[in-house]
């Protein structure tokens, strides 16, 4: 768990990057209607969460900074017990001043009032811009006398940049549940027969030990079917003698893993499949190699198409040599995407990539990213020998940079075809 007092700090670092007389505003997420009178599960916006630890809608964070100090407000949903009863309890005001460490609590009704009383005298604002207009709207009534406009969401992504101990943990132990979820999916793939059954597997793991939502939709795509990135029909039915890429990681305490991993469908690699994936998988292992502080993902990324490349040509995928392979991009066909990405409070962690200059953020301790190389040959593919086509693989690990080097937070996970083999036998 994450402690108030970090909470505290989180806001304390945002105002200190605030300019004096100035006021910043977060809201809550908003409820999302699925049909009619049913709503899809509620999941709070992630940087409102970073800076209050508050799971309600209805609700707002306000800081105002003056000239020496600043003040931090919570704005919750009144306590209202007809509501209450079709919707679930609320906390209150009087509950939310006992449990927040903020100079005050007010009902969200309010806070159209309060914004007025405190947007007096002052000079900037400070919101996110991807707010949605009505809510603009509202701010920037009392905003006449304002100087300057500014994009809060810049100040909160570049500290979600690096992570906490604390964060570190629910990141470990959302990496534990996954690891049970992954280990089962490869022991019980041989008796299923489609892919949501997989899923299902998977997906009652996570929940069974309190991951009560995935950090994204998973992917369990069998066959040709993994050659479609973001394939998640997860419908078709699994086929002897086939790869299953399952892209599946379970979200602890609002904190995400995301883990891929390739594994045969009937417990047994076949040769070509292994020669594919013993060729992804030593990519991935140099890649995490070279991760340490100072390094720029950009590095990873060209290092990634480099060896791919050297895979491609040594399979006899492609006739060219490295050099020839990297000007022309001919790694693009069989490798389209990036090496990795960050990840925290989100699967695909919204902090920047480069700074204020527009120069590439290097790896510092504290940031963690996937890396996940992968080759992609599409059944369709008469380039390719006839033993390769249809074959999707994936392999992805999520890394943690620390003050020497890594932590391959996901090393638990098995990954050596030996290893897959033999959990698949052990069912």
């Amino acid at each position: 768990m994450i402690s108030e007092k970090e909470y505290a700090s989180r806001r304390k670092r945002v105002a200190k990057e605030l300019k004096n007389n100035s006021i910043a505003v977060i809201f809550a997420a908003d409820n999302k209607v699925r049909s009619n009178d049913t709503n899809y599960p509620y999941r709070q916006n992630s940087n409102f969460y970073y800076l209050s630890g508050f799971r309600e809608d209805s609700s707002a964070l306000v800081i105002v900074k003056g000239k020496k100090s600043f003040e931090s407000f919570l704005f919750v949903h009144k306590k209202d017990p007809k509501e209450e009863l079709w919707n679930g309890k609320r906390l209150g005001v009087k509950e939310a001043k006992k449990r927040f460490q903020v100079d005050d609590v007010f009902e969200y009704d309010t806070l159209n009032a309060k914004l007025k009383e405190l947007m007096q005298n002052k000079k900037a604002l400070y919101y996110d811009f991807s707010l949605e207009y009505s809510k603009v709207k509202v701010l920037k009534r009392y905003t006449k006398s304002f100087v300057a406009i500014y994009n809060l969401s810049h100040i909160v992504q570049k500290m979600r940049l690096i992570k906490s101990p604390a964060e570190i943990a629910l990141i470990k132990h959302a990496m534990t549940i996954t690891k049970e979820a992954h280990h089962q999916a490869m022991q019980k793939a041989s008796s299923l027969n489609y892919e949501y059954e997989l899923q299902a597997e998977i997906e009652y793991v996570f929940k069974k030990n309190g991951a009560y939502s995935d950090a994204y939709t998973s992917i369990v795509a069998c066959g040709d079917n993994a050659n479609t990135l973001h394939y998640i029909n997860n419908d078709a039915k699994l086929q002897k003698k086939q790869l299953i890429l399952i892209d599946a990681g379970c979200e602890y305490q609002y904190y995400a893993s995301d883990i891929t991993r390739t594994i045969p469908s009937d417990g047994s690699f076949t040769q070509p499949q292994k020669e594919l994936y013993n060729g992804v998988l030593s990519v991935q292992k140099q890649i995490i190699q070279m991760i340490r502080p100072g390094v720029l993902r950009s590095q990873l990324q060209k290092k990634s198409q480099e060896l791919l490349c050297q895979v491609l040509k040594k399979l006899g995928i492609i006739q060219a040599g490295k050099k020839k392979c990297m000007k022309k991009e001919l790694f693009k066909k069989y490798y389209p995407h990036g090496i990795g990405h960050w990840m925290g409070l989100d699967v695909h962690d919204e902090a920047p990539y480069k700074d204020e200059k527009n120069k590439e953020i290097p790896l510092q301790e504290g940031m963690v990213l996937t890396i996940e190389p992968a080759l992609y040959i599409a059944h369709d593919d008469t380039n390719v020998a006839k033993k390769y086509r249809g074959i999707g693989i994936r392999i992805e690990d999520d890394i943690l940079i620390t003050a020497t080097g890594y932590e391959n937070l996901s090393c638990d996970i098995v990954k050596e075809i030996d290893e897959i083999e033999a959990l698949a036998s052990s069912h």
